[in-house]
């Protein structure tokens, strides 16, 4: 018998709501999504370094800050009338550079401050914090955040 298409099927995929946003599936997400992918890639590459790192600064900083976004987002079970009438690109991008912004200010900021006023000497794990923690919030954000839009309707203006 011949194969057909199923357009009924893929009407009622399309159709179907997805999950909601629920935000502590979010935040373990958020932690173990980066902590195995940069795990695999520390593993693979003999990087000790950066399976340290997949543990705590990347992974930690990716749950952090999808907890803050998520929440913020959510805020308190009613959204901000803009971040649902703004488009989704134009939030993500807004939130994504606020996040990234404040995580590598708060990166570069530990990385100087440490060792310059505890006796903490500058080290590796410390560098890495310039890069660690923008790109995880960087990530996390654009993912929470498009996560959140997709649960969420658009109010009429």
């Amino acid at each position: 018998m011949p194969a057909t298409k199923d357009r009924a099927g893929r009407n009622r995929a399309a159709s179907r709501p997805s999950r909601p946003f629920t935000l502590w599936r979010e935040v373990l997400t958020a932690y173990a999504a980066p902590a195995l992918t940069a795990g695999t890639a520390a593993v693979v590459t003999g990087q000790r370094d950066l399976a340290v790192a997949a543990c705590t600064s990347i992974a930690g900083t990716s749950a952090v800050v999808a907890f803050l976004v998520g929440t913020w987002l959510r805020h308190g079970g009613q959204p901000r009338r803009w971040t649902t009438a703004t488009p989704r690109a134009a939030l993500t991008a807004a939130l994504v550079i606020t996040a990234a912004g404040a995580a590598a200010v708060m990166g570069w900021s530990t990385a100087q401050w440490l060792p310059a006023h505890t006796p903490l000497p500058a080290t590796p794990w410390l560098e890495r914090l310039r890069i660690d923690l923008p790109v995880s919030a960087a990530l996390a954000t654009a993912i929470v955040t498009l996560r959140w839009r997709s649960t969420t309707t658009a109010s009429p203006a």
